[in-house]
């Protein structure tokens, strides 16, 4: 299918309903962007979403949309209870990969000195890496205790303050987990890496503010210019893969004996009947990946300020680091939004993207009614990141969602090729970007030119009133698995 979308206006273009399509495409881009986004398969992705029993409004793309595992990733997607499906390609194979920042009472120009021992010292005390193991061991009851109680476990034995809880989506944990859907090895994968950053995009990053948008709304968020923002980006590491991975087959193959009741365009989209018995065992797993997550970044916080304490020889109040927020990026939710001028509970899925609730919607904590839902959209290594809120009316134009980063544009073996040659942390360096990584192709397959830029990706997600920039943060120093 040739897919030809069509402007809308200078943020939004619609693919309209062919073939199959139960619903249109809507893809959040400029010119600029959507002729990168034509480059690759992902609105080909979009369309075969919008053929899904059950979807309702549009298959939804941000403007960090790229190629993915059935979803593109930056696809949102609701449906239906009753008549819709559940689909893990929706949601990705690291569930509730999501991202938390923290502000400090810090200014860069007083760390400046110590940013190469601090970031050495992070790289030493934060396990990273493919297959990094944490030293914390769990018990198989312990885990079970983490994938249903989140980041409420981790503060519990001393990682963090209860007051970070209402500050995490959720407030740090899922309903509806149960351990005892889970197998065997996604049990096992998840023993040793709680409590690790891993590999790939994931990074701990610290930022300089650079610039205020909002001043009101920065005031809020307790952002100021100059300000030391720390930034964290994991998810549930091998522990949500592999439930991933199990569900995927086990859908797959109810696919490939005719069980469901339409034709999959793309067997990447395997998915599950919502009312059905296997997407309740999918829901229930996916929450114990999404809490697992939650409590690792819980720890992970607390490891870097541990890190900054002692490095730095300051005290806790010297440092004031507190969490301003932390949101998922790679999840199916049940909410409810406005279906046909009717208040509906759907099954959200947000792949690549971060919900983006506006100013006085229900699941917000009090401190942000009055604000909007903090939104974190991370640059990588050697680009700016961004601090935006919620929007009102981002309900109906997104189901409450935006993107979560800035889009690849080079898959990492075209990353690497391009790289070949250069040293990437030199260059890094020679911008006054501290890197350190594990991993020999790491920071050629991240490099700066391998995403879009992030700032075309940002105000997009401003103009088409998805959420409102307030603050960006520029890299001081970076770690990478």
């Amino acid at each position: 299918m040739d897919i030809s979308p069509e402007k809308i206006d200078n943020c939004r273009w619609l693919i309209p309903r062919t073939g199959a399509m139960r619903v249109p495409g809507l893809v959040f881009a400029n010119d600029e962007l959507i002729r990168s986004i034509r480059q690759d398969q992902s609105l080909q992705q979009v369309a075969n979403v919008a053929t899904l029993p059950g979807i309702v409004g549009y298959s939804l793309a941000m403007p960090d949309i790229h190629w993915g595992y059935g979803f593109p990733i930056g696809g949102v997607a609701a449906f239906e209870l009753d008549k819709g499906i559940v689909s893990p390609g929706g949601v990705g194979y690291d569930i509730n990969c999501g991202c938390r920042l923290m502000t400090t009472r810090l200014r860069a120009d007083e760390i400046h000195r110590e940013m190469k021992e601090l970031v050495l010292a992070l790289f030493r005390n934060i396990p990273t890496g493919v297959g990094s193991r944490s030293p914390i061991r769990l018990s198989r009851s312990e885990q079970e205790r983490v994938a249903v109680m989140g980041a409420e476990w981790a503060v519990k034995r001393g990682f963090g303050m209860p007051r970070d809880l209402e500050r995490i989506e959720d407030h740090g944990a899922m309903e509806g987990a149960d351990p005892s859907v889970l197998s065997e090895r996604a049990i096992q994968r998840g023993r040793g890496q709680l409590g690790t950053l891993g590999s790939g995009n994931h990074f701990l990053e610290i930022q300089a503010v650079d610039a205020i948008y909002d001043p009101e709304k920065a005031r809020q968020f307790h952002l100021f210019e100059g300000q030391v923002t720390v930034f964290i980006h994991t998810g549930s590491r091998g522990f949500g893969h592999q439930i991933c991975d199990d569900f995927l087959k086990e859908m797959g193959r109810n696919a490939f004996k005719g069980e469901l009741p339409f034709e999959l365009p793309d067997r990447q989209l395997a998915c599950a009947p919502l009312s059905s018995d296997l997407a309740r065992r999918y829901l229930a797993a996916m929450a114990c990946a999404g809490n697992y997550a939650w409590a690792n970044r819980q720890i992970l916080m607390h490891w870097t300020m541990e890190t900054f304490l002692k490095t730095l020889s300051i005290t806790p109040e010297e440092l004031g680091m507190n969490l301003l927020y932390d949101v998922c990026h790679n999840i199916a939710k049940k909410e409810m939004h406005q279906v046909s001028g009717e208040g509906t509970m759907v099954c959200v899925h947000r792949k690549g993207a971060t919900r983006a609730f506006p100013p006085g919607h229900p699941l917000l904590p009090e401190i942000y009614q009055t604000t909007g839902q903090p939104v974190l959209i991370p640059g990588d290594m050697g680009t700016h990141s961004y601090v935006l809120a919620g929007a009102a009316g981002s309900m109906e134009r997104s189901f409450g969602s935006s993107c979560h980063g800035a889009g690849r544009v080079l898959s990492r073996t075209q990353a690497v090729k391009k790289a070949k040659g250069r040293a990437i942390n030199r260059e890094l360096e020679d911008k006054g970007i501290i890197v350190h990584s594990r991993g020999k192709h790491t920071l050629k397959e991240e490099m700066p030119e391998a995403y879009k830029d992030i700032s075309q990706v940002v105000d997009v997600v401003e103009a088409a009133k998805l959420a409102v920039k307030v603050a960006r943060m520029r890299p001081l120093g970076v770690i990478k698995g």
